[in-house]
Parts: C-alpha cells; sequence; structure tokens
C-alpha cells in the first residue's frame, strides 16, 4: 500500500483518483502539516525539559528538528507492535542504520526512510493521525469559507 494511502483515506480521498503530480503535490502537504504537528507533540512532552534547561523557543525548535525521528521511531518501538528488527524490515533499512538514528548519531536521514517511518508510525497510533487529519481539515475548511 502506498504510504499516502491510509492518510487518503483519513480525507476521504480516493488515491487512485489523482494524477502523479496531484499525489506528490497532496503527499508533500500533508507531510508538512504532519510534520508540524508532530513536533507539537513532542514539543509538549519535552516542556518540562525545556523549561528545566531555559531553552528559548528556537533552541527548542532546534532540538526537536534534531531529535525529530529518533523520538518517532522510539514511540513506536513503545507500543511495542514493531521491534528493532521489525522496523528495519518494515522499512527496508538496516538496523545498524536505525540504531544510527536512535542513539543520535545519524540526525540526517533520508526523506525516504523518514517518510517510511512515518508510514508506520501512522499504522501504530492512528488515533494521533486522525487527530492531526482532523485538524488539517478544520484549518483548510476555514481558510476556504473565507475566501469564498
Amino acid at each position: 500500500m502506498p504510504a499516502m494511502e491510509p492518510l487518503c483515506q483519513m480525507l476521504g480521498i480516493n488515491f487512485n483518483e489523482l494524477s502523479k503530480e496531484e499525489n506528490l503535490i497532496l503527499e508533500a502537504k500533508l507531510f508538512t502539516h504532519i510534520y508540524e504537528e508532530l513536533k507539537e507533540i513532542i514539543k509538549a512532552q519535552y516542556k518540562d525539559y525545556f523549561q528545566l534547561m531555559k531553552f528559548n523557543e528556537d533552541m527548542e525548535n532546534m532540538m526537536i528538528e534534531t531529535e525529530f525521528l529518533r523520538c518517532v521511531i522510539n514511540d513506536i518501538l513503545s507500543t511495542e507492535e514493531y521491534s528493532l528488527p521489525g522496523i528495519a524490515c518494515y522499512t527496508n533499512t538496516p538496523e545498524d542504520v536505525i540504531h544510527e538514528v536512535i542513539i543520535g548519531n545519524n540526525s540526517n536521514p533520508s526523506f525516504a526512510f523518514s517518510r517510511r517511518i512515518i508510514e508506520l508510525h501512522c499504522t501504530v497510533r492512528p488515533n494521533v493521525y486522525q487527530a492531526i487529519i482532523k485538524k488539517i481539515i478544520e484549518n483548510y475548511s476555514h481558510l476556504l469559507q473565507n475566501n469564498l
């Protein structure tokens, strides 16, 4: 199943009716929104740490961007639905690459790997993604109403 298909289903969009270009544009836009929403969730989880360390907003954002994929992978592992070998198999990535991300030695993995991690995270945390999609729909319907 393509990565976008579950998200399109949540949005009520028939993935197969879109052109390749439309699918790419939709995927990029959704990925950006999902990334921003997940960053906010991570920021809330680290709120106490940020206050303790006296981080300003720029420092918080830099840390979250650096640690983003590590946090998502750890969240997948915390569900116990996937192990490190399971994530490696699902993402078609060597375990040592994933381990490097988890321990912080690789804070810049490929986009393809990141995409597969988000896709996997979507399957283990569907409620999180349903809430994000709902928020995206609300924001866009609000924008559309203002433009009419």
